[in-house]
């Protein structure tokens, strides 16, 4: 027989913010309410199918097959033609334009009264910048990408507010800056846990520590461990995309042209994922994270 340890029981979920607190808690220590047990609202249909289409937008991404359609060859022909130090110098880019980034989503995003996103005026406004970049060759990667990486975030933030978040939260506008960490699948992700879900667990510290340090402070200062650590995790995944991005402008027949509509893709990808991270954050708010991520798991899709 054997003697395996008991399970833990699971954490209370509080009924109005959601949070979770230890088994034993009579009282949220978030926000202070009465814990009430088994009174989880039930999903919608209309909630369900929102959540059914959130994961088919976070667990099946297809940026990779459909730039090899556009470019009519496999990425892996552009990354041959890559200098070979080029991963480092896209992971040195890529952190700087997500502090650029951060630094525009602290400083100049919107009013946070929710209206319909615009996803078409982003689109269009990241392939010019991608036709752009696609003239004058890879090294322009430098110059356009900040400038792109804005451009999605100001889209992701409009997502964002027209699923109901409050953009003039500071913690809503470091969520717009996750999405871009759920752009690839990493080796790094937990098989036995779906790839949004591990990189939500993967930020789960770096996101309150960076909020509460920038919330202090006022200013974002790279130098800062809290706001550094949150970057390099999102840096890490968003690298893997932009590389093959990148890989794919490398591509002889890639030029002016077919660099705009690598970008459009682009946009369009991040654009999915942002639908996808802030119709689960929705949910969450409404019904609680545990059992949000326990329908999650059930959607078949």
């Amino acid at each position: 027989m054997d003697n395996q340890p008991s399970a833990q029981p699971p954490p209370l979920l509080c009924s109005r913010c959601g949070k979770e607190n230890r088994p034993t808690s009579k009282f949220c220590a978030h926000c202070g309410a009465k814990i009430e047990l088994g009174l989880a609202p039930a999903f919608t249909p209309a909630d369900l199918d929102d959540l059914k289409a959130a994961k088919l937008r976070l667990e099946y991404p297809s940026l990779t097959a459909k730039i090899a359609d556009l470019i009519g060859k496999p990425i892996e022909a552009g990354l041959e033609r890559l200098p070979p130090d080029w991963q480092e110098k896209v992971g040195d880019v890529t952190r700087a334009a997500l502090f650029k980034g951060l630094d525009y989503a602290i400083r100049t995003m919107g009013k946070p009264e929710p209206k319909e996103s615009q996803d078409r005026l982003h689109q269009m406004l990241v392939a010019g910048t991608g036709a752009l970049s696609g003239a004058a060759g890879l090294w322009a990667v430098a110059v356009e990408l900040p400038v792109s990486t804005c451009l999605m975030l100001r889209s992701i933030a409009d997502i964002a507010r027209s699923e109901g978040h409050d953009i003039s939260k500071l913690e809503t506008r470091l969520a717009c800056l996750e999405v871009f960490a759920l752009g690839s699948k990493s080796a790094a992700d937990d098989a036995s846990e779906s790839g949004y879900w591990a990189v939500r667990l993967g930020l789960a510290a770096a996101l309150p520590e960076a909020v509460a340090y920038i919330a202090k402070r006022g200013i974002i200062e790279e130098s800062a461990p809290p706001v550094a650590r949150f970057v390099a995790i999102i840096a890490s995944r968003f690298s893997i995309v932009v590389t093959e991005e990148t890989a794919a402008k490398a591509v002889p027949v890639v030029g002016a042209v077919s660099g705009g509509l690598i970008n459009l893709l682009f946009m369009n990808h991040f654009q999915e994922m942002a639908r996808g991270h802030f119709t689960i954050k929705r949910l969450e708010a409404k019904y609680g994270s545990e059992l949000v991520q326990q329908k999650y798991k059930e959607c078949v899709v």
